[in-house]
């Protein structure tokens, strides 16, 4: 069971103000509940309350400066978030760098293929016509990709 603080308790006083106001209410009813069995609200809670209590007409706005005052004393608690893998944007195409390796084992001073290499290693993706073009080449060249 909770003991109570010493002092004037702000927070049981809205309550019972909320209560009488209006005794069906089974959001204050169950909110005046915890605070009785644990001592304490939530930060959800305490906002939920202040809202309610914001609706009644009769609420003393010294009652809820010091709720607002006690809801921004309390910490905000986040969930943590999964961090999200980043994907790389291009994906090296492997067959484009099989091509490459292959004609340059057989004809290393190869110009356009030079170009295509300093591309394939930038992470420059190859068009479908430069992909045609290395095709070619191992096929004119009779080079077999392994």
């Amino acid at each position: 069971m909770y003991k109570p603080k010493a002092g004037i308790d702000i927070i049981a006083r809205i309550l019972d103000a909320l209560y009488e106001h209006n005794p069906d209410a089974l959001f204050v009813m169950s909110l005046m509940h915890q605070y009785e069995e644990r001592g304490s609200l939530s930060k959800k809670q305490l906002q939920g309350l202040l809202s309610k209590a914001q609706k009644v007409k009769d609420m003393p706005p010294s009652w809820l400066g010091t709720l607002e005052a006690i809801i921004l004393k309390m910490p905000t608690r986040y969930k943590p978030v999964e961090p999200v893998l980043a994907s790389p944007i291009y994906q090296k195409d492997e067959t484009a760098g099989k091509y490459i390796s292959a004609i340059l084992a057989r004809y290393p001073e190869h110009k356009r293929v030079l170009f295509l290499q300093a591309k394939y290693a930038n992470n420059e993706p190859l068009s479908n016509d430069e992909m045609a073009e290395l095709k070619k080449f191992a096929k004119i060249l009779k080079v077999e990709i392994g």
